[in-house]
């Protein structure tokens, strides 16, 4: 049994799918919630594995949200302790930027299914390997992050090149959100503060067509979260015999 902890930003943005997974393992999970507790001072010491969840905060707002640069310093001690790290849409922006990486306002904002392929690098990786040539993953962010020196991109999109990344062989960003489970995605298209900020309260058709693909993608959705997280997770165990602290530098 190992011990996880979880940074969450809002009560709306959980583990998701992640979360019966991390319980199938009865591995314990400790959440720090910076959405009640701005001023947390979580100590990675004694956890065997991290994970960082998505948000509406932005890297670049650290005035505003001081626990971004908080969550940054944990997940550089994390990565120097060896413990297995995974960030998903923010938590991967928090990762890239706690590791010298530029993140900033994307392009493009995605929101809902947007295809996406394994890279070369992502068809050998222990976790990205689960995916078939093209996938069709639920996003929703509209910034985007640049690569840490030293990491690989695992994924690519065709509107917002930069999708996953591995540095050394446990510390995992994703911007996508294959931990969104029906409920969950469900929840995030009726919240009042999402429609106005993707622009879905003038667009109700747009609305309906997610949630259409949504019920069509789900099931595939569903099983390449459990292997790619599941994969993940046999990451963790192993932890607390090594401990050894990281030699690459970034």
């Amino acid at each position: 049994m190992a011990k996880i902890m979880v940074f969450q930003h809002v009560p709306y943005e959980p583990l998701g799918t992640l979360d019966s997974l991390i319980r199938s393992h009865r591995h314990r999970i400790r959440y720090v919630n910076f959405g009640r507790k701005h001023d947390a001072r979580p100590d990675i010491d004694g956890y065997d594995a991290l994970i960082v969840l998505g948000g509406p905060q932005n890297v670049g707002e650290e005035k505003k949200y001081p626990h971004l640069d908080i969550e940054k310093q944990v997940i550089l001690e994390a990565i120097k302790r060896n413990i297995p790290v995974l960030g998903i849409c923010l938590g991967a922006q928090l990762i890239a930027s706690a590791m010298g990486a530029s993140v900033h306002k994307a392009e493009h904002k995605e929101v809902g299914w947007c295809e996406l392929q394994a890279t070369e690098a992502g068809r050998s990786d222990p976790l990205i390997s689960a995916f078939q040539s093209t996938e069709k993953i639920f996003q929703w962010h509209s910034y985007t992050f640049e690569l840490p020196k030293a990491s690989e991109l695992l994924v690519q999109g065709d509107q917002i090149k930069n999708q996953a990344f591995r540095f050394n062989e446990n510390v995992y960003g994703f911007q996508f959100h294959l931990e969104a489970s029906l409920p969950l995605i469900q929840r995030w298209l009726k919240l009042p503060s999402h429609q106005p900020e993707q622009g879905l309260d003038e667009h109700q058709q747009k609305m309906e067509q997610i949630w259409t693909e949504t019920l069509y993608q789900m099931e595939r959705s569903l099983t390449l979260s459990r292997q790619v997280f599941g994969a993940f997770l046999s990451l963790v165990p192993t932890v607390r015999e090594q401990h050894t602290f990281y030699h690459r530098k970034f």
